[in-house]
């Protein structure tokens, strides 16, 4: 069956269908069958007279379920007449319907919450909206069911039944006490073969695993990460009280943002760019670190100026100029990506496993900076013998700078891989603006040193 499943092209079916003759009525009926995510995939590429049809047939209900899986479902707001996009926004999770709401101008915005009918919801969108949107409380859901800790079995399946229809997300049910303050929660499995005369009590997993709504989303988002739950109850900070929820969908959501955010920044850009974005936008940023990289590059040059009498009495060392700052690079940006990757894992963080990730990542690039710098020993040897008229003391004393200095270089490389990002952290910096660029011009920096260095000290009065 699932071999018939994965050839079916359930997008363009669904398009026919829209396209095709069949009243509203019908097409209803048929796209039951289909999931809201293809559907929406649908969606996007129709006609303006054929997204009409589909939501006519689909209702506002149901377009509000698949409303959440279209990219830029705020131009598609815009278009509806304003009861048509209140009513959608209102079936949706508040925490959805923000993010939709936040791609309007504040007119329209303020137009369709006024038109919301339902005080709950607009009580929901008003506390999400209270938070920063790097804590987990701007990201719940408030779409959970919860009983009461002095409820009976047939209680709790009496408030189970009475709010499934509401709630999409019933395969936890969440315990509170008479305060509202969050207690645990139980496996919807366990509720419903459990003994009626048995105590609700039994059942309750008190050490469910919880954020608070003020946690650092970035910071919490591998603690999430190591449990399977299909939710994880956001508690208040201030009266533990239980106020949403952050699905197993938002927390893969979190973690591809983290991510694109990080990669961003070790791309030297101060945000993730969008395919669909303004040139003037993906400009905006990367110019501010280009400029910083500009006179860090400026700095590099300087230090190369002031070795400009060994250039001049020596210039086949320049040759050899890139092949140092270029392994240098690499190696910092290896270091880099391990430091990071490391301080994201929530036992990584202490000092001590700190220090010991530097130890590392400098002994690592010292063995291989003492290889690369043998190897680089024969190699530079080799070519001077064949292709330079270099007498014999000269060529092993440069074969000798370069080998040296490409070990040197390695070793620092490995070295402030690791300590700048680890620096940053402890003073509460995001370790992954220590960029690839960024440490790859402090790297030229330290490799410039060290070759023109060891140059005007060896080979310089030969």
């Amino acid at each position: 069956m699932s071999e018939i499943n994965n050839e079916r092209d359930y997008i363009h079916e669904i398009l026919a269908l829209i396209e095709s003759e069949q009243d509203e009525i019908r097409i209803s009926k048929i796209l039951e069958e289909y999931h809201d995510n293809d559907i929406a995939g649908a969606f996007e590429r129709l006609e303006a007279e054929h997204r009409e049809k589909l939501h006519r047939a689909l209702g506002d209900e149901r377009m509000s379920d698949i409303i959440s899986y279209i990219d830029d479902a705020g131009e598609y707001i815009s278009e509806l007449d304003a009861e048509s996009a209140a009513d959608i926004i209102e079936n949706m999770d508040p925490s959805e319907a923000i993010e939709i709401l936040d791609e309007l101008d504040d007119e329209r915005k303020n137009e369709l919450l006024e038109l919301i009918e339902d005080p709950e919801v607009i009580e929901d969108i008003e506390l999400i909206e209270s938070y920063d949107e790097d804590v987990f409380g701007s990201r719940m859901s408030t779409n959970f069911i919860a009983v009461k800790r002095t409820d009976t079995i047939k209680g709790a399946m009496r408030t189970l039944i009475a709010e499934a229809a509401e709630n999409d997300n019933i395969y936890t049910v969440f315990v509170t006490d008479a305060d509202d303050s969050f207690y645990g929660a139980i496996d919807l499995k366990d509720l419903i073969v459990a003994r009626s005369d048995a105590e609700l009590e039994s059942l309750i997993y008190t050490t469910f695993p919880f954020v608070y709504d003020t946690d650092s989303i970035a910071e919490s988002i591998e603690y999430l990460r190591g449990y399977s739950e299909d939710m994880i109850p956001v508690i208040s900070s201030e009266s533990r009280k239980l106020l949403g929820v952050i699905t197993s969908k938002d927390v893969i959501e979190l973690v591809d943002e983290q991510i694109s955010d990080d990669y961003a920044k070790l791309a030297a850009m101060s945000s993730e760019q969008e395919p669909d974005e303004k040139l003037f936008t993906s400009m905006k940023k990367r110019v501010p670190w280009l400029i910083a990289l500009l006179f860090m590059g400026l700095a590099v040059s300087v230090v190369v100026g002031l070795f400009e009498g060994v250039v001049d009495q020596l210039p086949m060392i320049v040759a050899f100029q890139s092949l140092i700052l270029g392994m240098a690079g690499n190696v910092g940006t290896q270091s880099l990506a391990v430091t990071v990757r490391a301080l994201g894992k929530e036992d990584e963080k202490s000092g001590k496993k700190q220090l010991m990730t530097i130890a590392k990542e400098v002994r690592v690039a010292l063995l291989n900076g003492i290889a690369l710098g043998i190897l680089s020993f024969v190699i530079v040897t080799a070519y001077m013998l064949l292709f330079s008229s270099y007498e014999l003391t000269f060529t092993l004393s440069a074969a000798v700078c370069v080998g040296l200095a490409m070990c040197f270089a390695m070793a620092i490389s490995g070295l402030t891989g690791s300590v700048i990002p680890i620096t940053l952290y402890r003073i509460g910096i995001d370790p992954a603006v220590a960029s690839g660029p960024l440490i790859t011009t402090v790297n030229d920096l330290v490799a410039v040193l060290s070759y023109y260095g060891l140059a005007w000290g060896l080979l310089l009065n030969l």
